[in-house]
């Protein structure tokens, strides 16, 4: 018998249901539920340590993505003013709603806000149409690899990566591939040949890797490293411009970014500056991946700390 402190995951799991422990080191299956209770056959023995997660890739909680403990850290973040807030295990568009009014019920009157960057890794953001909605409502996506591995099938993964990154693409959001990139350098100085183009694939993709380890200086530089190799490479050009969403909104700014980037390709320019007070001249201009750098000036630091997650 294992006591579980969360009667939702009880009343929401059917017979035949997973359940992982432990990013699916132990699973179970259920073969009968009741009041307060499960029975489950295990699948993959072992052993189950104390405040480990339980996973439940065939079930949609019917509850917030939001603990008491997270709420409690996000007052605090209110408080000493991040830019970015990430919202971990997002399940339904409902829950970026959420989050959004509890930052702006914090203080109604605050021009810059912090932006909300939404965790995808449960299989529910793929029914319908949650994920667009979801990438809609957010302010940027993380690809979180580790849990949507572990709810998803191994096979399935890369392909759920290039939805996400496309979603957002089409819609001008930054996004985040993180989780196991460069993985072996937790504990050692050098990736593996496989990790490298998995970083690689990412940028390729039009999304920005992230790893952290025992070798941070080292994570960074090899993905600094791999990143001016991908962008110095002929093929990346390609890849940008057979990539490229299309901007159909018809706004006047638009047409200037489109212009821009003609015009900067044509005369071989350094970069492309844009003046921007909120910050979505510059994102437009990100969207259209041009292939001189940007350079976004403001005379809001807000803004500036905001666009620092966009390409």
């Amino acid at each position: 018998r294992v006591r579980l402190p969360h009667p939702e995951i009880i009343k929401a799991s059917e017979v035949g249901h997973v359940l992982l422990i432990d990013d699916g080191k132990v699973k179970l299956q259920v073969v009968e539920t009741g009041p307060g209770y499960l029975d489950c056959v295990v699948v993959v023995p072992g052993k189950i340590k104390d405040k480990k997660g339980v996973n439940t890739p065939d079930s949609i909680l019917q509850i917030s993505c939001l603990t008491k403990k997270d709420r409690e850290d996000l007052n605090y973040m209110l408080g000493i003013g991040v830019d970015w807030v990430a919202l971990s295990f997002v399940q339904r568009p409902e829950d970026i709603v959420e989050i959004k009014r509890l930052i702006m019920e914090y203080n109604p009157t605050n021009a810059f806000p912090p932006h909300v960057m939404a965790k995808i890794e449960k299989p529910s953001c793929f029914v319908g149409d949650s994920l667009e909605k979801i990438v809609q409502l957010s302010d940027g996506i993380m690809v979180a690899r580790g849990d949507l591995g572990v709810e998803c099938a191994p096979e399935d993964v890369p392909i759920l990566q290039k939805t996400i990154i496309d979603k957002c693409r089409k819609q001008g959001k930054p996004v985040v591939v993180a989780t196991q990139m460069l993985e072996s350098m937790i504990d050692n100085p050098t990736p593996t040949r496989a990790e490298a183009s998995d970083a690689a694939t990412a940028i390729y993709d039009g999304a920005a890797p992230s790893a952290a380890g025992m070798y941070p200086e080292e994570a960074v530089l090899m993905q600094q490293r791999i990143i001016n190799r991908v962008e110095g490479d002929p093929h990346y050009s390609l890849y940008l411009t057979s990539n490229r969403p299309k901007i159909t909104d018809g706004t006047s700014a638009s047409a200037i970014i489109l212009a821009a980037r003609q015009i900067a390709t044509n005369v071989n320019a350094k970069c492309i500056a844009s003046f921007t007070v909120g910050g979505n001249t510059a994102r437009l201009a990100s969207m259209k991946r041009p292939e001189q750098p940007i350079l976004a000036i403001s005379p809001l630091i807000e803004t500036c700390r905001h666009l620092a997650m966009s390409w």
